[in-house]
């Protein structure tokens, strides 16, 4: 059968071993200092793993490959211990999940009106926060997004807010973690949020890399979480990058720690 199922670039594999950790069906092995695919039966196509990859090594593909056996894998990871099954089961109502909401009846009469595009009003760069009075007395940070819809999923690579601006690929987490993230980033930028471990990542590479070739974006900036399933973001960036044929874009990464601090800023390309 035809179906999703990881794929290892052994050139970029530098023999780590995270993905095999990443992976809650122990369908990778090490195999003479390289990743390997074990038994493809055991391999959901979810793509935990290529998250946890330092190199990029990993993605998902689309091919013919033998169907996903569930029970054989259950046993299989049973086998490991207590806590490899747990984490298996946790794995597996979390795919379960996603590919119910994946399957879900699309909104008709001319789509969702959250994937139309809105351009708000040019703001001017600060060095600190916008604030707002609010009714019954004190003052909220006012939000910088000046675009919609922000969703890699839904945003057009074509869309005018793009051209010309600096570009933020924005974790989900980040800015729920860091109230900083709005005004040090958001601000007077494009941007695109996404998840690379629970969002369907496949076409993501092809869209960021058509938006990176298709407006004048002189900068990309990763703003990401400093947990291991958030370097995905990074591989999924370098992807497009390369896919873009750019060879004059500045990518930058911006790492935010679990209770919102700073971690590190570093350039990537350009």
């Amino acid at each position: 059968m035809k179906r999703k199922i990881i794929e290892i670039d052994e050139d970029l594999c530098n023999g780590c071993g995270d993905c095999i950790v990443g992976c809650a069906e122990g369908a990778l092995q090490l195999v003479n200092g390289k990743a390997k695919m074990v038994k493809e039966d055991f391999c959901d196509g979810f793509g935990d793993c290529i998250g946890t990859c330092p190199t990029g090594a990993l993605q998902i593909v689309e091919r013919e490959a033998a169907a996903y056996d569930i029970d054989a894998t259950r046993e299989h990871v049973a086998k490991m211990g207590d806590e490899a099954l747990k984490k298996f089961d946790e794995a597996n109502a979390e795919h379960d999940a996603k590919e119910k909401e994946s399957k879900m009846e699309k909104p008709k009469m001319g789509g969702c009106p959250g994937m139309q595009v809105r351009m708000a009003e040019k703001k001017a760069t600060a060095a600190k926060p916008a604030t707002t009075t609010v009714e019954g007395g004190g003052q909220v940070i006012k939000s910088d997004l000046e675009q919609w819809p922000i969703q890699l999923h839904l945003v057009p690579p074509t869309a005018p807010f793009f051209e010309g601006k600096e570009l933020v690929i924005l974790s989900t987490c980040s800015p729920v973690a860091s109230p900083d993230v709005h005004w040090r980033y958001v601000r007077g930028r494009s941007l695109v949020v996404a998840c690379p471990k629970l969002d369907k990542t496949e076409g993501y590479v092809e869209k960021l890399a058509g938006i990176m070739a298709g407006n004048n974006i002189p900068k990309v900036i990763i703003v990401r979480m400093s947990v291991p399933c958030c370097g995905g973001l990074t591989q999924i960036t370098q992807q497009a990058y390369n896919a873009s044929g750019r060879t004059d874009l500045i990518v930058e990464e911006v790492t935010i720690g679990l209770d919102g601090e700073l971690l590190s800023t570093k350039q990537l390309v350009g």
